[in-house]
Order: structure tokens, then sequence, then C-alpha cells
């Protein structure tokens, strides 16, 4: 049974485009960026993956609460969404396991959401017309307030969101007897790509974002991990230059999405915002170095820009789209450090890419 709210909502674009559906979850208003994922499970993960801060989600698979939420399956602390728009949002749930519902998370969560729309044809429209801002409201009588608030929203470019979502304080993770000692960048991890690592024997220390290299050097690790987060790149000068520092500590590096832009900024290369994105679990990617395809799990709307790589002479290409041949991979040919821009660990998604993981380990005993 889909919920079953007969109350009205609105969603409104920057562009003043309107579209009219059904109020579901928490009552209220949200903006953020629009973006649309295309996944057909994993919808919880998607909620919690602290990268979609300041995002507004559109599932494009139509039934969406289906099986319910288990308190587990989630890839941060909260919900980091800022709304969310689908077809059927649905009041039951048939999973055993499942703890409550998907109503009940977003009440208690205070998430607006939108049900009973036309997916596939707002997704065309995004398409067709790139990410915008864009408000969804439960309050239907100010549609030309609403218009004249999502103008005045901030856009995602330009804007550094990492502060919103790192850890405050420093901890640690795994066996702290372990050789292979980690320091783990926090720019908004998501919890699968740490136990990624603790899985394999390591002992992590995740910093916040705005660690400075003195405090890395002080855990005396041997591999830094960049992780993965929301926001425009370009933004964080700072954590640029730090980045910067951590290579020319001669260790073992790996960055997952936001950490390989930081990675590619740091070394010379440039990053754009993207007409759309790639958000989603089934995404082509071909590794370069081995010829083998994988199917990844993505999720980003800044991309490292392609032509930049020409005037880099320390940058090698190691992984590219196979729908749009963007950047998916780089490796340093002077250091030990490379970077991904999908997500390894896929959680939602499949686990071809897990090797990376392995190869970072590798790496690490290697130079010890």
């Amino acid at each position: 049974m889909k919920y079953q709210s007969k109350e009205k909502a609105v969603i409104v674009l920057e562009d003043g485009t309107v579209f009219w559906g059904r109020a579901a979850g928490f009552k209220g208003t949200a903006f953020g960026e629009i973006c649309y994922n295309t996944g057909m499970t994993g919808y919880q993960e998607v909620f919690t993956d602290p990268s979609y801060s300041g995002q507004l989600m559109v599932l494009t698979n139509v039934h969406i609460g289906n099986y319910g939420v288990e308190e587990t399956e989630v890839e941060s602390g909260k919900i980091h969404i800022t709304g969310l728009i689908c077809r059927d949002f649905k009041e039951t749930y048939s999973r055993p396991r499942s703890e409550f519902s998907l109503q009940n998370y977003f009440e208690s969560n205070k998430i607006v959401a939108v049900s009973d729309i036309d997916t596939r044809a707002l997704v065309s429209y995004i398409r067709e017309n790139g990410a915008m801002n864009v408000v969804i409201s439960h309050n239907i009588d100010n549609v030309e307030e609403l218009k004249e608030q999502v103008k005045a929203h901030p856009s995602m470019k330009g804007l550094s969101l990492a502060p919103n979502v790192s850890t405050q304080e420093a901890y640690t993770l795994g066996d702290e007897n372990s050789d292979i000692r980690i320091a783990v960048m926090d720019y908004g991890v998501k919890n699968n790509i740490l136990n990624c690592m603790t899985d394999r024997g390591a002992f992590l220390k995740v910093f916040p974002y705005n660690t400075k290299t003195s405090e890395i050097e002080a855990f005396n690790p041997n591999g830094i991990f960049l992780s993965n987060g929301p926001g425009d790149p370009s933004a964080m000068v700072n954590e640029i230059e730090v980045v910067k520092s951590l290579t020319n500590l001669g260790k073992p590096l790996f960055g997952i999405c936001l950490g390989h832009q930081l990675l590619s900024l740091a070394s010379g290369l440039k990053t754009y915002k993207m007409h759309n994105g790639h958000r989603g679990i089934n995404h082509g990617v071909l590794n370069i170095e081995s010829n083998r395809a994988e199917v990844t799990s993505q999720n980003h709307g800044f991309a490292v820009d392609f032509d930049s790589l020409k005037d880099v002479s320390n940058v090698v290409l190691t992984h590219k789209n196979l729908n749009d041949d963007t950047v998916e991979g780089i490796r340093l040919t002077d250091r030990s450090a490379f970077s991904v821009q999908y997500h390894p660990e896929a959680s939602p998604g499949p686990h071809d890419s897990r090797y990376l993981f392995d190869q970072f380990i590798e790496d690490i005993k290697t130079q010890n």
C-alpha cells in the first residue's frame, strides 16, 4: 500500500517549473540541489550517505519504502538528503527484520517528501536542463513566494560542505596492534568504506576535514586515505593544500570520490560541475591498466577535467566512464598515490571494484 496522504504538495524548480504531487514524510518545506539516483535498491544507504548533503533526491525506481527501514543499514549517523521526491511512497513494508516504516523514519528525522510524481518526466527535464536548486513544500498556498525563495538559495558550485558532515573529533577503529595504520581524512566518509579497510586488518584513525599535516604525521600512519564527501572540491582551498603536503610525505595514498577530486586538484588538474552528475549502482567503468570493465556505484556532481590531464606530466588516467568518457581514476607516477571517482565499497551496489582496497593494503605492505 502506498502512502495514503490526500494532501497536495508542490515541487518548484529554480527556473520556475512546477510539478504537483502528494505530501509524504515530515510535513514542511525543504530546499536543495535536485539530483536523481537510478538504483533499484539501497534507498536507506543512499539517504544516509554524507555525499548527498545539500541535495534533494529523486529516486527513479517506482516503489520506495516497500522493504522498510533497518537501523544497521546506514552509512552515517543521520539522513543527509534534504528531501525526497518519488513515484510511490510505501506506507507498509514486507521485510520481517525491518523495524519501522519509511514514513516513521522520515517523520522522526524531519525529512520532507513528495510522492505521486511522474519521475520519468521530472528526470527527463533535469537531464535536458541540468541540475538546479529546487524546493519541495506541503504548503501549496505560496507557490509564487517559493519561486523567489528557491532563486535565492545558494548554488552548489562554490560550496564547501565537508564542515557540515565531517567528524568533529578524531576517533579510532580496528585492531590497534595492527601493522597497517591508516590515517583517514574525513570529508564525509561512509561507514562501509571504513569497514572495507578494518576488514582487511587495518587500524584506522579518522581525522576531521581540517586536520593539519603535522597532526597526521604525529599518528605515524603508513597509509593515508582521502574520503568521499559533498560540495564543490575547488572551494576547499585549505584542504587542497593539505592534500598536497600529504602526498609529499611519500606514504601510500588512496582517494575516493571527493578525495579523488582533491588529489587531482592538489596534483595540478582541474575540476568542473557536471550537467547532471552520476548517481546509481550500474555505471560502467573501464580499468585502462587491466582492460577490464567494472559495474560501479557512483554519486558525484563534480568531475575531473579530462583535458587538464595533458598538462600534468606525473598523472596518468587509470579508469574512464564507458558512457561519457569522463575521468574515473588516476595514478601518480612519481609516488604511491591513486584515486577513483566512483565508490568501490558499493553500499549499495556491485562489488566489482573492491579489489582497490586490496591494492591499497598491498601498497602499504610493500612499502613497509
